[in-house]
């Protein structure tokens, strides 16, 4: 048999490990300020109070950086890596390679250059405008292609498991971001979502959800597959165990999005489905992380000297507790508690500091040794960065599960009249104070530990001596080794099929989306209309944009549920006709603030103007920002016309024409809502100011818009009163 001899690309590994390096600690930082800024208002927000700082914009550029940069750089870094020696081939193109690197890098860019300017689709996870949403697919696409044909061109007659997660990670990734991108663009930076209200909540949850199944999960999976066997010298557990993972796995998890949605006006099938699919989840994510804990049988005595192996056990243990809280947490009885909360928060970050952050941290310490061809600089100095890490992770989640817990039961707390304990939402606000500030220290503690490798790989990098090209040989494959075996596993036959398995893998994950989201989009009685809700006026659209732009959705919900503690505070629980307009929806997936469902006509115009501007002394104890720049900064009316025409594309029933008449109407609706605020100025004010001149500057600013939408929410419907 003849034997080729070829080279690994260890180069463009070394690339994409210093980005998820690099990307990692910014990510970390941003979220730390975003921590600070909950847990010390009065500095971070008030003194520090620029608008691209606020809270509301900087969360969202946390989440993709940590998500799409730290982790998804350590994706391709750890493919690129396992995929040329389990194929026993160099990746199929360089060039594609570095498409793939820089283009990814660039898209990052893009993400940092707009989050923080409010350019936001407001989607949780995917709020990157419709430019950068077409440049992830393409890339996405480059990756996928120089995978599939480095597969093609494998020297190895079956597909090692890893790269089944792998496959099913790009195809997944790929049907996700396309299907809930779809948007309709009214300038370069500003888009309307193509689906609305109850649909572009299911469609988005199902890309959320998934994003976290198929991002956050199955391509760590197949690392876990290639580098915990590594890390401990022993072959995987089970192989018939691993294709029960997989397939079970790809199977139910495309079911569970709409569990981020029970008791919203979601239709009760498509939660219940969501329900029942994600406590089946249970099972294959044990049994992958038993597959991973018990790879390691033979080297538990290592673990407490090798460091490697500690990061990958606290990751697999990480893994194993947040897949058995998530289909806890789609309980209806649990999610009741959990929903809008902080409990989600500690659930998530267990996930993300724990099993990403820790598997990515134990591969980087695995892959820099071995291509720079020396020892670990410093063992003693990796071992720190895994106490203090784990320290971390502890002081992060503990305060969180806490504070949840708080929340949750403070929310229903009834008094023996009937009427709410804490009616105020702020005496939950305040309580929550010392949690946010325990959690602060937690994620300090993390990324110190994450300087610390950095510190470590840079000097194991100079002391070693880099093999950009690693030399290798093995055999060619030959056609007739691919024909099957008499007696062989059935599963065997699939694994030299790659592009079977591939569509296989489209059909197994598109089965559960295409059964919970056409009926919802075809069938009418699902989304029922309401005869009183109309479309928004000018200025309220032009308010709702400034209000997604604001990242308010971020600590705010517009969705009562029909429970009895939600009603009795908010009003009328939210029907689903009532959100046919929304483009994109805004129902939120955390409480910081109070729901906004009923806001409109509870308050008064100043008194929106007021809290707007200085939010701590309308409403002490609060640690909302105070976005003063609204105040100065004047209304952009540029695109209305084109906004009115992008709706009326979208179905919403502006008449025909209207798009002429829209600035006029937004004007004078302007100049109503300014008029009142400047009446309502103290009267010792007022004696200094020429009021016609006020109101003629205040009708055009961004605060009078915003306040328009506020005061627009729930009143299309009669709703009954509440305690606020």
């Amino acid at each position: 048999m003849e034997v080729q001899k070829f080279s690994y690309d260890n180069k463009i590994v070394k690339y994409f490990a210093y980005a998820t390096v690099i990307w990692g600690i910014t990510g970390m930082l941003v979220g730390l300020i975003a921590a600070l800024q909950l847990a010390f208002p009065e500095f971070f927000n008030d003194y520090l109070g620029y608008s691209f700082l606020s809270f509301g914009r900087i969360r969202p550029l946390h989440t993709n950086a940590v998500i799409f940069a730290f982790v998804g750089n350590g994706i391709f870094m750890g493919i690129h890596y396992s995929l040329q020696r389990l194929l026993k081939t160099r990746m199929w193109s360089d060039k594609l390679s570095y498409i793939n690197f820089w283009g990814w890098q660039f898209i990052i860019l893009c993400a940092v250059l707009t989050l923080p300017f409010g350019i936001t689709t407001s989607k949780e996870y995917a709020e990157l405008e419709w430019w950068i949403d077409i440049l992830i697919a393409g890339i996405w696409v480059v990756f996928g292609w120089n995978m599939f044909a480095t597969i093609l061109n494998r020297r190895v007659k079956h597909l090692y498991v890893a790269i089944w997660f792998y496959i099913a990670t790009f195809v997944t990734v790929a049907i996700l971001h396309i299907f809930n991108s779809f948007e309709l663009p009214v300038s370069f930076f500003k888009s309307y979502s193509w689906y609305a209200g109850v649909q572009d909540a299911l469609v988005q949850w199902w890309y959320g959800h998934n994003a976290v199944a198929f991002f956050l999960t199955t391509p760590y999976l197949g690392l876990m597959y290639y580098f915990v066997p590594k890390a401990a010298n022993r072959p995987v557990y089970s192989y018939r165990l691993s294709i029960i993972h997989f397939w079970a796995l790809i199977f139910l998890y495309i079911w569970a999005g709409p569990h981020h949605l029970l008791y919203t006006s979601l239709p009760d099938w498509a939660q219940s489905l969501g329900v029942v699919f994600s406590i089946m989840l249970i099972a294959p994510s044990w049994g992958g992380m038993l597959n991973g804990l018990l790879t390691m049988r033979g080297a538990w005595d290592r673990v407490r000297d090798d460091v490697l192996l500690k990061f990958m056990v606290v990751a697999l243990t990480c893994y194993g507790m947040a897949t058995f809280e998530g289909p806890l947490l789609s309980l209806k009885n649990v999610n009741m508690i959990s929903h809008f909360t902080d409990w989600t928060v500690a659930h998530v970050h267990v996930g993300g500091l724990g099993w990403n952050g820790m598997m990515t941290f134990g591969m980087l310490y695995w892959l820099f040794p071995k291509m720079f061809r020396t020892e670990l600089y410093s063992k003693k100095l990796a071992n720190q960065h895994f106490w203090i890490a784990t320290l971390g992770i502890i002081l992060y989640a503990i305060p969180m599960y806490i504070a949840g817990f708080m929340q949750g039961l403070m929310w229903q707390d009834f008094n023996p009249d009937g009427t709410l304990v804490n009616a105020d939402f702020l005496k939950m606000v305040d309580a929550m104070k010392p949690y946010y500030i325990l959690r602060s220290l937690g994620g300090l503690l993390y990324i110190i530990g994450a300087v610390m490798m950095f510190y470590n790989l840079i000097k194991t990098a100079k002391k070693g001596d880099f093999l950009a090209n690693e030399a290798a040989e093995a055999p060619m494959l030959q056609k007739v080794e691919l024909t099957k075996t008499k007696g062989e596993y059935w599963h065997r036959a699939i694994e030299r099929r790659p592009v079977r398995f591939m569509i296989l893998s489209i059909v197994v994950v598109g089965i559960g989306g295409l059964v919970e989201i056409i009926p919802t989009m075809i069938v009418k009685s699902n989304v029922p209309t309401i005869a009183s809700v109309k479309p928004y006026t000018p200025l309220e659209l032009e308010g709702r944009d400034l209000y997604i732009k604001e990242g308010c959705y971020n600590c705010h919900s517009q969705m009562i549920r029909p429970l009895r503690f939600e009603t009795a505070r908010y009003g009328e629980y939210s029907k689903s006709g009532e959100f046919v307009y929304d483009h994109p929806f805004q129902w939120g997936s955390k409480r910081t603030g109070p729901d906004l469902a009923r806001e409109g006509g509870l308050r008064s115009n100043f008194w929106h103007y007021q809290h707007m501007i200085r939010p701590k002394v309308v409403s002490q104890g609060s640690i909302m920002p105070a976005y003063v720049w609204m105040k100065e900064n004047d209304l952009d009316v540029s695109l209305i016309e084109k906004k009115i025409r992008a709706m009326q594309t979208l179905g919403v029933p502006y008449k025909k024409g209207y798009d002429k008449q829209a600035l006029k109407d937004l004007q004078a609706q302007a100049a109503i809502i300014a008029t009142d605020i400047v009446n309502n100025l103290p009267k010792e004010m007022q004696k200094s100011l020429n009021i016609p001149t006020e109101i003629q500057k205040l009708k055009k600013k961004e605060i009078v818009a915003i306040i328009a939408y506020l005061q627009r929410l729930g009143t299309d419907i009669k709703a009954k009163t509440a305690n606020k």
